[in-house]
């Protein structure tokens, strides 16, 4: 990107649907540069709104840590190559402290996929805030909705708010989890149940035998369903709670179709509704970020900075005075 970046080639080559534009193009909207975000704006103004015709379908994924979610991602995505769709994939990942670039070899976990012609993938990074990831990964989504891609995977790192943040950028939240883990509830966060929209069961796998995986992931599938009646309304979308196996390619189907569910329980109205309100949303986590990365690069608080550092770290400062001290340079 050190080149002076040619917005209407790369807009005409994403609508041709080309790899290496949309590449470029989604390292754009994730670089931080002043002049990037400059383009990154004017790009996504010539790709203009939604593409005319049926919204693609987002999905976010989270999952308990061993869930197979890289597995379950790569069977579900072709299963949708192979009826027709075209799909994204973007793993939002850690980011390496040096480098800011992602740390999690995506493309060497879905090997199959990867190598799909009809099929995306994009490590995301998120810049080591929240606000990184609903800026990158938001308008990573619209850079391949114009390129023509109708199904929008976010796999999100499993851990703290992150899934939150996801949630609030996609259709249909989509929570994995497996048996075998002691207490089935147990590690599942009560946010978690109160976000998701479906929630799968993984490791399904017919055993036929004493330890059967598919006769374990059915009663974890029971206990969860049980869960979810404490902590949702009974007013509210009643999320589904199914079973499947991403190794054998077992009811992958299944849990498209109550995504697919979800989504027509929304309907065209409630989608319409539901992505303004994001929209909204994501308004003010660009307004939040640009706010702290102009408080980054403000001269007054660099030159108060270091003095103000030492003072907290030495006791002589409260948090709450260094925090209007830094304020007020800013606004000097």
């Amino acid at each position: 990107m050190a080149r002076e970046v040619d917005v209407a080639a790369l807009v005409q080559g994403i609508l041709d649907g080309r790899r290496a534009a949309i590449s470029r193009a989604i390292t754009l909207v994730e670089s931080s540069a002043p002049k990037h975000r400059v383009a990154a704006r004017d790009l996504l103004a010539q790709l203009g709104g939604p593409p005319s015709g049926t919204p693609a379908v987002r999905v976010g994924i989270s999952g308990v840590p061993g869930v197979g979610k890289s597995t379950f991602i790569e069977a579900l995505g072709t299963h949708l190559t192979e009826h027709g769709h075209k799909v994204g994939v973007l793993a939002v990942d850690p980011s390496s402290v040096r480098t800011g670039g992602s740390v999690l070899g995506d493309k060497t976990r879905m090997m199959k996929l990867s190598v799909d012609p009809d099929a995306y993938i994009r490590p995301s990074p998120s810049a080591g805030t929240l606000g990184g990831v609903a800026r990158a990964t938001t308008q990573a989504m619209m850079v391949l909705e114009a390129a023509g891609y109708d199904v929008v995977l976010v796999e999100t790192v499993g851990v703290g708010q992150s899934e939150i943040t996801v949630s609030q950028m996609v259709d249909t939240f989509l929570f994995l989890t497996i048996a075998r883990t002691g207490d089935q509830l147990q590690g599942i966060k009560k946010g978690i149940l109160e976000i998701a929209d479906v929630v799968a069961v993984n490791k399904a796998d017919e055993s036929g035998g004493p330890g059967d995986h598919a006769a374990e992931a059915r009663v974890a599938a029971r206990e969860l369903a049980g869960a979810l009646r404490l902590v949702r309304s009974r007013t509210e979308w009643a999320p589904p709670v199914v079973t499947c196996s991403a190794l054998t390619n077992t009811d992958i189907d299944v849990v498209w179709e109550r995504i697919i569910s979800h989504r027509d329980h929304l309907g065209a109205d409630g989608l319409l509704h539901k992505r303004a309100g994001q929209q909204l949303e994501f308004t003010w986590a660009l307004v939040r970020d640009e706010l702290n990365d102009r408080l980054r690069r403000s001269a007054a608080v660099r030159e108060i900075r270091d003095e103000v550092r030492d003072q907290v770290l030495a006791g002589e400062l409260t948090a709450p005075a260094a925090a209007d001290l830094i304020l007020a340079a800013y606004d000097s």
